[in-house]
């Protein structure tokens, strides 16, 4: 595997948006984000062109959505230690739930809609043990030859976090639009 620096994934995100300093503070605040102030660069219109804020263990890039650019949603997956807590910092600031904490598969999942169109998966895990694995079976004997599991019945939480799935992406509007 590549190395990285430190403070980058090996794959780091990139948003642009309309208020894109808007959506840094959200994140800053909804998921405890530490700005990089050193990467802000400003392009020759006055616009964002680069900042980066720290989540965790990745690092977030921002830009200002320029008045030619396409509006591009992004779809984000989060490891939070509290969901409820961020889902309340997300509220206050505007955001949908569109999935509420739910079980799944041994995490606390739950989506959320920004109010710049982005849609975020937010999970609280355990992690597995040894143990877990094997009382779950042995994949080997779930899957069949085609990839498929003929034995999987979709619980109502499954159900449950699908539905809100197929209902939320239509919604990925431009929200000016």
């Amino acid at each position: 595997m590549t190395e990285t620096p430190a403070g980058y994934a090996t794959v780091n995100p990139f948003l642009i948006a309309k208020d894109a300093e808007g959506l840094i503070a959200f994140v800053a605040h909804v998921f405890d984000g530490i700005a990089r102030p050193e990467s802000r660069t400003v392009d020759g219109d006055g616009l964002l062109l680069h900042a980066e804020l720290q989540v965790g263990g990745t690092t977030l890039m921002f830009a200002e959505r320029k008045p030619d650019w396409p509006y591009l949603p992004a779809l984000l997956q989060v490891y939070v230690d509290d969901v409820p807590r961020a889902l309340e910092r997300a509220k206050a600031e505007g955001a949908e739930v569109v999935t509420e904490p739910t079980e799944f598969f041994g995490d606390v999942f739950s989506r959320f809609l920004d109010t710049w169109g982005n849609l975020w998966w937010v999970y609280s895990t355990t992690p597995a043990t040894d143990d877990q694995w094997s009382a779950e079976g042995d994949a080997d004997e779930e899957w069949g030859a085609d990839g498929a599991d003929a034995a999987w019945e979709p619980t109502p939480e499954l159900v449950y976090i699908h539905d809100t799935l197929i209902a939320a992406i239509p919604r990925l509007k431009e929200p000016d639009a």
